[in-house]
């Protein structure tokens, strides 16, 4: 627990081609080792890969809309009651829905296998479009933990 208070959340600028938010976070999420120019490289290939499957939407519309199907909308927290450690449904705070729906996105996207696919570009936009069909790794590990949530409803009680 921190004791300098309470820590300020910090405000992240948009990325340059979309002007987007959502974008400009993932492309934070899938960085590695500083290389901010591989990873705007890999989100916005996969972004004109959407554009081509959905010529006549906007790829950003498509793109939330996936990541609105990621989102978890209650999630268990453990709380320790008399020596006993619960699992208390609670539900998800916006900020926390799209930082889980980017990990999950990427964590899944990163655990395709190679061998039909030959990037990771390919490998994200595959999860986005399995995840606008309500499919796919990343929803499904949304629908595991709200499943999760729903089994200990019996807690709900012990919020606090």
């Amino acid at each position: 627990m921190s004791r300098k208070g309470v820590s300020k959340i910090r405000k992240i600028e948009p990325d340059t081609i979309y002007n987007n938010i959502l974008v400009a976070k993932t492309i934070n999420a899938i960085m590695l080792d500083g290389k901010r120019n591989v990873a705007e490289k890999q989100i916005y290939q996969s972004l004109d890969l959407i554009k081509k499957e959905f010529p006549k939407e906007s790829e950003i519309e498509v793109y939330q809309r996936a990541m609105d199907n990621i989102k978890p909308k209650i999630e268990v927290r453990p709380r320790r009651i008399g020596g006993a450690v619960y699992q208390i449904p609670t539900p998800v705070r916006g900020n926390r829905q799209n930082s889980l729906a980017i990990r999950w996105l990427i964590s899944a996207a990163r655990a395709r296998s190679n061998k039909q696919y030959h990037s990771f570009a390919q490998k994200l936009f595959a999860e986005i479009t399995d995840a606008l069909n309500n499919s796919g790794a990343a929803v499904s590990k949304r629908m595991e933990v709200e499943r999760m949530a729903d089994a200990n409803k019996a807690f709900a009680h012990l919020r606090w």
